[in-house]
């Protein structure tokens, strides 16, 4: 399968590419910075990773469709597994912090969704990776406002797409993910400690984008054993 993963230059967003291409797919991953990416190309001996660096707060995204049409051609799946965190009670925040927390997190997802589009073969599977704290009901926590109000708007975007993309048989789900234990969790709760680790999860996500879309559409899951 040809996928496409955001935010792969740590954490979850590593291991999956790394998992995914173990599983002898082809991945065109892109982030902020490349240097994890470009480790992946000569540990995992595979001619099939293509990659980019590519900061989803800039306004112009040409560059990179432009590449990842010339790489594929065609997509399978999209996972939009890039987010931005910022922690600080409500009150502090600025309009800044919000356009670039909603610009990551719900923003690029749409314009990548967009400008793919015309790439997505039948049967494609879209994964956007919302959070717990996004979740209608989950415990909320103090600084994480603007962070779980971004993810919810991701979740509700989820279902609204699986509906309009329906007829050209492309499904759209969305993993509500708990603690995992990554740089940014650690962010956020620096004495936690997940009982997940970066790699566990994603390969749990890595199935759920080559399978899921066999069972789910326009699903919001929940995947978490706790939330701190």
């Amino acid at each position: 399968m040809k996928i496409v993963v955001s935010g792969a230059s740590r954490g979850i967003g590593n291991a999956l590419v790394e998992k995914l291409l173990n599983q002898g797919h082809e991945v065109f991953a892109f982030a902020r910075s490349t240097d994890y990416i470009s480790k992946l190309s000569s540990n995992t001996k595979t001619s099939k990773l293509h990659f980019m660096a590519f900061d989803l707060m800039d306004k112009d995204f040409s560059p990179l469709i432009s590449k990842i049409k010339k790489k594929l051609q065609t997509i399978d799946a999209l996972v939009n597994n890039a987010g931005l965190l910022v922690t600080k009670p409500f009150i502090e925040m600025t309009d800044d912090d919000f356009d670039r927390t909603f610009d990551v997190n719900v923003k690029a997802p749409f314009k990548l969704i967009r400008e793919l589009f015309p790439l997505f073969s039948k049967d494609s599977h879209i994964v956007n990776i919302s959070s717990a704290g996004g979740f209608q009901g989950s415990v909320k926590f103090r600084g994480l406002s603007i962070y779980s109000a971004s993810k919810g708007a991701l979740s509700i975007l989820t279902e609204s797409l699986a509906l309009e993309f329906a007829k050209d048989e492309i499904k759209v789900n969305a993993l509500a993910l708990g603690s995992t234990q990554t740089e940014m969790l650690a962010q956020a709760f620096p004495t936690y400690r997940a009982p997940l680790t970066a790699s566990e999860m994603a390969e749990f996500i890595a199935y759920f984008t080559l399978n899921g879309h066999k069972f789910f559409n326009g699903k919001i899951l929940p995947v978490s054993l706790s939330t701190p």
